[in-house]
């Protein structure tokens, strides 16, 4: 399995971490979305959040999803992941460009200013919903401001998304390590030396780098233990039926209108861009079906 989340303990238990790389699963949205290089990396970095965070939950019906709302080209990005290692995501602008920034693809000018919504759907009345503002836009700094502030949790969010010279991903991946509460003081100082030594993700991802070697760079020195892995995927339950439920919401009006013009149309799902073609005649049964 190429792309895959290791989730692990360090310090007696006063630390736990996740570490993945996904660069097949940026592969496949960039593939899906006709993305820009530099929506590439956006969207790259929220779907390994996602897909990390995804699997921080417990139940197997749990959905989370992830909302960067900026004014910059890119419009928006919004990732939705499960608990067993499978998100889908897409960019509003999913073509917008901008010129690169310090010889980087600028990630933090494309999503420009604006907030990070986070949506927990874990089958209680309401989902819990918790909403931070953009610090610098990059996403790995935005989701540490987050854990911080929304979760009370002291955490160290690191991402990347590496392309080639032909716009297709080299190396995707990340980490997320949170302090428990009871975490002491020398394991916190240790902790902050050895994410001084890790400048880049990306580099070490370009290095080959797997998610075990990722927290073994971070956390080889405070007793690291791999608890477990899991695969990881951009995977997508759209259907036809599915995609009808949008039709649906269209309104009579609408879908009457539609045959009335005589043709058939065409439906695409945001998140992975398949297209449902819907003839008169299936539109006629959905009026019938919607009485």
């Amino acid at each position: 399995m190429t792309d895959y989340i290791v989730r692990a303990t360090a310090a007696n238990n006063q630390i736990r971490a996740f570490a993945a790389t996904t660069r097949e699963m940026v592969e496949t949205a960039r593939e899906h979305h006709g993305t820009s290089p530099v929506a590439t990396a956006a969207l790259g970095r929220l779907l390994t959040a996602g897909a990390m965070m995804g699997s921080m939950m417990k139940n197997d019906t749990d959905m989370l999803t992830l909302q960067v709302r900026g004014d910059g080209p890119l419009g928006g990005i919004t990732v939705t992941a499960d608990s067993q290692g499978n998100a889908k995501g897409y960019v509003l602008n999913p073509e917008a460009m901008m010129p690169p920034k310090n010889g980087k693809l600028d990630v933090g000018g494309a999503v420009g200013i604006g907030l990070l919504n986070v949506i927990k759907d874990m089958g209680l009345k309401e989902p819990y919903v918790g909403q931070t503002i953009l610090v610098t836009s990059e996403i790995a700094e935005d989701l540490t401001y987050y854990f911080a502030n929304s979760e009370q949790v002291p955490s160290s969010v690191g991402l990347g998304v590496l392309m080639e010279k032909d716009n297709k991903v080299k190396c995707a991946g990340g980490f997320i390590i949170q302090l428990m509460p009871f975490a002491e003081d020398k394991t916190i100082d240790q902790l902050e030396e050895n994410l001084k030594r890790v400048t880049s993700v990306t580099e070490l991802l370009d290095k080959g780098y797997t998610p075990e070697q990722l927290l073994e760079e971070l956390l080889g020195n405070l007793g690291l233990e791999i608890t477990d892995t899991m695969p990881t995927r951009f995977y997508c339950n759209c259907s036809k039926e599915r995609v009808e439920q949008a039709v649906v919401s269209i309104g009579r009006k609408e879908i009457q209108e539609m045959i009335d013009e005589g043709k058939d149309i065409e439906v695409k799902c945001h998140f992975c861009n398949t297209a449902y073609t819907y003839t008169i005649e299936e539109l006629k049964d959905i009026i019938k079906r919607s009485k």
